[in-house]
């Protein structure tokens, strides 16, 4: 740990060295720089101040916006902690982001500030999301993908119920009347 400190101490003595007779190894501090080159703590990518989607400021003037917009939408569609939503909402996004306007980005920034939960109950099937969000083209769109390619890939008898939690284990088919209902238990 001391290494480590004499090193910081030796790096801000060669970026500042007009300082460097003043600085001793107890007062040296170094400010981290922000993730996100953005001064408030809100991403311009969010709709979190404010539920009206119509209010978001998106940028497509130049090719240089539309791809630094579209890399941050793509990662916080494949990066948002829960396995099952990032490679379906990130391949959806993959595959869409580019054909996608101005509203359809905005639905999109609505989609993403969704907590993954909710998220999940509502593209699954599990729940019907509130009103507010039934509209949006986006989650619309990755809802009919989920519902076409379990229709395609998967047994009606392997699915839940529509409108009940999605809690099935992978014996369930072998238990008996003395069972458990639901889970691998």
């Amino acid at each position: 740990m001391g290494s480590l400190r004499r090193i910081a101490i030796t790096a801000y003595r060669t970026l500042n060295p007009s300082s460097s007779s003043s600085v001793s190894s107890q007062s040296v501090c170094f400010r981290r720089r922000p993730l996100f080159p953005y001064s408030s703590s809100i991403s311009p990518f969010t709709s979190q101040t404010n539920n009206d989607p119509h209010s978001i400021h998106i940028d497509l003037s130049n090719q240089e916006a539309k791809r630094s917009l579209f890399n941050r939408l793509l990662y916080r569609s494949k990066q948002r902690g829960f396995l099952e939503l990032d490679l379906i909402l990130g391949k959806w996004v993959e595959d869409n982001i580019h054909s996608l306007d101005e509203s359809r980005i905005k639905a999109l920034i609505q989609v993403l500030d969704v907590e993954n939960p909710d998220l999940w109950r509502w593209i699954s099937g599990q729940e019907q999301p509130p009103e507010s969000i039934s509209t949006n083209p986006v989650l619309n769109a990755v809802r009919e993908k989920v519902t076409k390619n379990l229709d395609s890939y998967s047994a009606p008898e392997t699915r839940a119920t529509p409108g009940q939690p999605w809690v099935r284990g992978w014996d369930d088919i072998k238990k008996g009347r003395d069972g458990p209902i639901t889970g691998n238990q």
